[in-house]
């Protein structure tokens, strides 16, 4: 005899909504990868995929933005390498030992351009096909570190989302770098007395207790992309090709 459960009395206490349209309805294959990479571009963090010798399979919005002349990891075609010559060698070990499952985490790059990467193997599942030699090839997973604890989108839409000023924008993302008050000041042209007004402001749209709180609120917000979205850099047309 049919036993009830708590989750059978759940279920009958909760019918399922009239849109519901069955199991025959199931995303595809194709439809979850494209979703899969509209998901990952919502990320502020760069990801991208590659073989074990560096060619580069996938990358999201964020990594082609990051991917720019300054940062320490260049797109040669669709070939990743180490911008400075002393950071290349770590690169493809790490790349190597992601083939033997092997986590890795780089730091690169030097000054304010200095990152950590996360490097970390994709192996294939069990059931995956074996057609090509790139099948056979395990993937690597890269995810960029930030060059900076506030990113200028993550700011901006921080700001909108709380209603700051334009003004008042720009105050937040200078306090958030680290800039005094009075270097502000002396940056707008302003009397401090106006700087203390808008500090003041932002704290009571935003509810924090002090500047320090106020950098953490922006500091700890979900790694999404807002809409203020930037053009590709010359990544993108590298991967799309």
């Amino acid at each position: 005899m049919f036993e009830t459960t708590p989750w059978t009395h759940a279920a009958a206490s909760h019918p399922r909504p009239t849109g519901y349209a069955g199991p025959e309805r199931r995303v595809t294959g194709s439809d979850l990868a494209h979703w899969l990479r509209r998901m990952l571009d919502e990320i502020d963090y760069g990801m991208l995929m590659v073989t074990g010798d560096g060619q580069v399979t996938y990358l999201n919005h964020a990594a082609r933005l990051e991917l720019d002349g300054t940062h320490p990891l260049q797109m040669l075609g669709r070939m990743l390498r180490a911008h400075r010559p002393q950071d290349v060698a770590p690169l493809f070990d790490a790349l190597a030992a992601a083939q033997r499952g092997l986590r890795r985490l780089l730091t690169l790059g030097e000054g304010d351009q200095r990152i950590s990467v996360s490097v970390v193997p994709l192996p294939q599942s069990a059931d995956h096909g074996h057609d090509g030699p790139e099948q056979r090839q395990p993937l690597v997973l890269l995810v960029l570190g930030k060059r900076q604890v506030c990113e200028q989108l993550s700011v901006h839409g921080f700001a909108r989302s709380v209603g700051l000023t334009p003004a008042e924008t720009r105050v937040l993302e200078l306090l958030c770098a680290g800039v005094r008050p009075e270097e502000i000041r002396q940056r707008h042209g302003v009397a401090i007395s106006t700087v203390r007004t808008q500090i003041g402001s932002i704290r009571a749209k935003t509810g924090a207790a002090s500047i320090r709180e106020l950098a953490r609120q922006v500091a700890v917000l979900p790694p999404l992309v807002g809409a203020l979205r930037q053009a590709p850099g010359p990544a993108a047309s590298a991967a799309r090709s």
